[in-house]
């Protein structure tokens, strides 16, 4: 065998290999990501009025299939359900999202479910987050959670446009509107963040709901639910992604924000 064809040789095995590995890696990838909370800006920004747009929603479906959020202007809650994107405006009304609206807050993920629960007793809002923190196995990572099927009750809301100059989040929900569903099948969506992510994130639970006809929703505020399974969704990693505009990168606070957290997401 002369010198020429084993240096050939070894040259195919050299590719063969750089392939593989290159393949194995993309891999590698797809499931990392699939395993990460993405976030773009942090409710420390919206609590502070940051409600310019700066990310479309073609290019925030990459990074989920679920989430929440909002619109530019603070126009409406956004809900995602199988990686399609809802806007429930102020009239309670859910609207199919164009792709190139912008959102100036957002968590999303891609749902893998780990874990469920199953609830087999009448509870409400409260009694369900302590029965799911019961099932949890630390409160120290991201949980992404979803609820589908039949809801006895859910109280939600959504929030009016803001004008500019914009005022922080705590008084924009002052003019909140509140919409009551009866005995009504849908989806929640939601997650469960750390405590200890208070400026980046809502602590604790933050859910949004999805009527099954597609035709409203909003912010939960309360609800009653029996007889459903919670699917729960374990997420090690966050990557927040941070907008690029001046509003964000002015902005400055120091604030304690338990009190705005109770007021923006259990006002009722």
């Amino acid at each position: 065998m002369n010198k020429r064809f084993i240096i050939l040789i070894l040259y195919f095995i050299l590719i063969l290999s750089t392939v593989c590995c290159i393949e194995n890696n993309q891999t590698q990838g797809n499931i990392i990501n699939r395993e990460v909370i993405y976030q773009f800006s942090t409710i420390d920004g919206l609590l502070e009025g940051v409600y310019d747009g700066n990310l479309t929603f073609r290019e925030l479906k990459e990074h989920g299939d679920y989430g929440i959020g909002t619109f530019d202007s603070l126009d409406g809650e956004m809900i995602q359900v199988q990686g399609k994107f809802y806007q429930i405006k102020s009239d309670g009304v859910a609207y199919p999202v164009n792709e190139d609206q912008k959102t100036p807050f957002a968590v999303v993920s891609f749902f893998d479910r780990d874990d469920y629960l199953y609830i087999d007793q009448e509870v409400n809002y409260d009694k369900l987050t302590k029965l799911i923190d019961s099932k949890l196995p630390t409160k120290n990572i991201f949980y992404l959670i979803l609820i589908k099927g039949n809801f006895e009750y859910v109280k939600t809301r959504s929030v009016p446009i803001q004008s500019k100059p914009y005022v922080p989040l705590a008084k924009a929900v002052e003019g909140q509107k509140i919409f009551e569903f009866n005995d009504v099948n849908g989806t929640l969506v939601g997650f469960r963040s750390p405590d200890y992510v208070g400026s980046i994130n809502v602590p604790g639970y933050h859910f949004h709901f999805l009527t099954a006809d597609e035709k409203a929703g909003g912010h939960v505020l309360d609800l009653t639910i029996k007889n459903q399974n919670v699917e729960i969704d374990y997420t090690s990693d966050l990557f927040l992604d941070s907008p690029e505009n001046l509003e964000y990168l002015r902005y400055t606070s120091e604030k304690e924000r338990n009190d705005e957290f109770e007021v923006v997401e259990k006002s009722n």
